[in-house]
């Protein structure tokens, strides 16, 4: 079965960090672009970050650019989102997704979703 799953998110004040990561299962994501969004309640899911498939190009939103770094571990075949100096705007249930485009950051343009880990960030 094919699936991405989400970990790592959590409980965090302002101003602290999280590292989330992204796996997946049933296949590898070395040959996918990988890409992060978020959605709040009452909003739509927004696009947050995105990485391409050599890792050395990478694109964010610029509500997190400077705070936020995507990577990708192709030995532990994992896609990671650390978001430093978090404020209470970026509470939201975070997703990872894969595209097999060259670069993608609309939603339509990914095709497998994981399930979503929550982000809260509050004093």
């Amino acid at each position: 079965q094919v699936q991405l799953v989400e970990s790592g998110g959590g409980l965090v004040q302002p101003g602290g960090s999280l590292r989330l990561s992204c796996a997946a299962s049933g296949f590898t994501l070395d040959t996918y672009i990988i890409g992060w969004f978020r959605q709040a309640p009452g909003k739509e899911r927004e696009f947050v970050a995105v990485i391409s498939v050599s890792g050395r190009t990478t694109y964010y939103a610029t509500s997190v650019s400077g705070r936020f770094t995507i990577s990708r571990d192709y030995a532990k075949d994992t896609v990671y989102l650390q978001m430093d100096m978090l404020k209470p705007e970026d509470t939201a249930v975070y997703y990872c997704a894969d595209s097999l485009l060259g670069v993608a950051t609309r939603v339509g343009e990914f095709d497998y979703w994981g399930q979503g880990t929550q982000v809260t960030v509050s004093p």
